[in-house]
């Protein structure tokens, strides 16, 4: 293995580690927010190319719920926590409790409990990234859109303006009891962003 490709490793090793504890927190803050135990998993963690975060959900055409964020600070970005529909119809009716109908709409409160849990899963995310960092990074209020992966990506792009052509994914498996839920979230750094983090984190690659 060269060097590079040990960089490589270890930079995922500490990404993944930062993954593990924010999943510790946001299922600590879920299990206190629903009164019932939530664990939540990681269980890959990888860097991709900006243009292969469509295809890792279904593809640019695949309808999926979106909540996303703008990321400020000494790091600024962008994250998206990103579900397909019949997962977050399911993260709904077996964590939140929701007795759903069988509609194609949300309903106002269905869709304010998915926000909350994007904003908690995100906000627990980015402080233990800001934690191992010791870089400010602070989230702006989510928004929430249902739509097709490419036209909210593009979207993201137009109310963001630049994003790096980098992005970190962490895959994201919500358990309660023998439920499960699986979810996938995007940190997509500002060129240059990503260069800071791993600065900070000791890691600099060659």
């Amino acid at each position: 293995m060269d060097v590079f490709s040990q960089l490589q490793d270890f930079q995922l090793d500490v990404l993944k580690e930062v993954g593990n504890i924010g999943a510790g927190h946001a299922a600590t803050a879920l299990s206190t927010l629903l009164d019932k135990p939530i664990d939540m998993l990681v269980p890959k963690v990888r860097m991709l190319p900006f243009e292969e975060i469509c295809e890792s959900v279904g593809g640019a055409e695949t309808v999926v719920l979106a909540i996303f964020l703008r990321v400020e600070g000494d790091a600024p970005g962008n994250m998206f926590f990103i579900l397909d529909l019949d997962a977050a119809k399911n993260m709904l009716h077996d964590l939140v409790g929701l007795s759903l109908t069988d509609h194609e709409e949300y309903s106002e409160l269905e869709l304010s409990a998915l926000n909350e849990i994007g904003n908690i899963l995100a906000g627990s995310y980015l402080s233990s990234l800001a934690d191992f960092t010791n870089l400010n990074m602070q989230p702006t209020v989510p928004a929430l859109a249902i739509d097709m992966a490419g036209a909210i990506l593009s979207y993201g792009l137009l109310q963001f303006g630049q994003m790096g052509d980098q992005a970190l994914l962490i895959d994201t498996k919500f358990l309660e009891g023998e439920n499960e839920v699986q979810g996938h979230f995007f940190l997509i750094p500002d060129p240059e962003s990503f260069g800071k983090i791993f600065s900070a984190l000791g890691v600099v690659s060659p």
